[in-house]
């Protein structure tokens, strides 16, 4: 059974390059994650594979952290950002 932590808010979404900003609230994310992104109209799952903080790639970023995340679908401000794991 799978397991889901919230640990950000989308803050952000940049249609024309399908990034999302979000604020990383309740935990760390790192790439490779797998999320969930989750609110009114919003509902899928993915692998985060390219992360950025202030235009720099990273592979991981900490609780209180703003980063970018390149995202499949559209996303909306105060969408919820949960971990899932297995």
């Amino acid at each position: 059974m799978a397991t889901e932590e919230k640990i950000g808010t989308v803050t952000d979404y940049f249609a024309k390059i399908g990034v999302a900003g979000i604020r990383l609230t309740d935990g760390e994310l790192r790439v490779g994650d797998r999320v969930r992104f989750h609110g009114h109209t919003t509902d899928f799952t993915q692998v985060v594979e390219s992360l950025q903080v202030e235009h720099q790639a990273v592979e991981r970023a900490d609780r209180g952290t703003d980063v970018a995340v390149k995202v499949q679908e559209r996303v909306r401000r105060h969408d919820e950002v949960l971990r899932v794991s297995d």
